[in-house]
């Protein structure tokens, strides 16, 4: 495993104690950035992270069990949650994207269950990954706040699923207020760690990751309507722990500055932006996909061209949260990763060997 570069982000005190705090999806990108903060938390007593593979990592204070959202019960779930003090749900299925029965099995069902799971077992705190992919597409020109429609694109895999799940979670809100419900809201998020996994979800064979450096990219395609935002996966970890020793309720977006697009791009590589019409990226990657040469789905592409810019004003005003690394630098930071293989001693962040 190649080694990440060292941090100077030190965790924020503690608004308040737990005592068992559980996290699905926690050997993944933003599962165990989070887990090592809750490790290291004196205000944290025990970390219980559920994953569908077991990690050889092993952070102090934290235990692990197997769990698979898409196949375990109802009745073992509850028994895993009663007691502790909140349960953080970000396990997510991007894949097989041309099965999607079986991803919506796993990231909708099995939310469904893990929500269901929650009120049962009496976890008086439930915090849920969301997205910016939850949201409806956005206004040219300004940045929407949390209440705006979170309806997704509807012919996308990954933003329809987390779409639904604000639905079902409108009726939990309502049928459970004795639980304190937060909707994390994030852009995509980038570390060192998450490099190899990430090249896989989206890239496939079609990214040589050892390629990816300024000299071997004279030019940058500028595709109109292509501007996203990011964070470093490790800013998103504060925002939910903070949310969890916390005491505030609902939705946060989660990212930033700046807006990523081909200017800001080009400046990375040092490249030139050449336009590229929208329709002629849209035909490469559905006939890349259609092949199965690359794991993203051209539905995702038109998803994301018409993703809004989010304001995180509330989650600065609300959590006490502000990030430590510029968008760029989170991209940097895993551009660097692929390059390098890197990777965890996770299953689903095994990094991989570079030629």
């Amino acid at each position: 495993m190649t080694e990440p570069p060292k941090s100077s982000a030190s965790s924020a005190s503690s608004a308040s104690s737990a005592g068992t705090i559980v996290v699905t999806g926690a050997t993944g990108n933003v599962g165990t950035s989070l887990v090592r903060l809750l490790s290291e938390d004196p205000a944290v007593e025990v970390v219980l992270g559920l994953a569908r593979r077991i990690p050889d990592w092993s952070p102090p204070r934290t235990t692990w069990q197997a769990v698979d959202l898409a196949e375990d019960s109802d009745t073992e779930l509850v028994e895993l949650f009663r007691g502790a003090d909140a349960v953080v749900h970000l396990a997510w299925k991007f894949q097989p994207t041309h099965a999607p029965a079986v991803t919506w099995r796993t990231n909708v069902l099995g939310s469904v269950r893990v929500f269901d799971a929650v009120a049962k077992a009496g976890v008086p705190t439930l915090v849920h990954a969301s997205s910016v992919g939850a949201y409806s597409p956005g206004p040219d020109g300004r940045a929407v706040d949390e209440s705006w429609p979170t309806h997704g694109w509807p012919e996308a895999a990954y933003t329809r699923e987390k779409a639904y799940l604000e639905r079902v979670l409108d009726t939990f809100e309502r049928d459970h207020p004795e639980v304190r419900l937060v909707r994390m809201r994030p852009a995509f998020t980038f570390k060192w760690e998450s490099a190899s996994e990430q090249r896989r979800i989206f890239g496939g064979r079609l990214l040589p990751g050892p390629l990816l450096r300024p000299e071997f990219l004279p030019v940058v395609p500028d595709i109109p309507g292509l501007r996203f935002q990011a964070l470093h996966t490790d800013d998103a970890a504060r925002a939910y722990r903070l949310a969890v020793l916390g005491d505030a309720r609902g939705p946060f977006n989660l990212a930033a500055d700046p807006p990523l697009d081909a200017e800001v791009l080009g400046e990375l590589f040092h490249s030139r932006t050449v336009r590229v019409p929208s329709p002629v990226a849209r035909s490469g990657l559905a006939a890349a996909w259609g092949l199965r040469l690359a794991p993203a789905s051209p539905r995702l592409y038109d998803a994301v061209l018409r993703l809004p810019l989010m304001d995180c004003t509330r989650a600065h005003s609300e959590l006490g949260w502000t990030p430590r690394h510029t968008a760029v630098e989170a991209l940097e930071e895993m551009l660097a990763g692929l390059r390098r293989g890197a990777g965890k001693d996770t299953a689903p962040l095994k990094g991989r060997a570079v030629g």
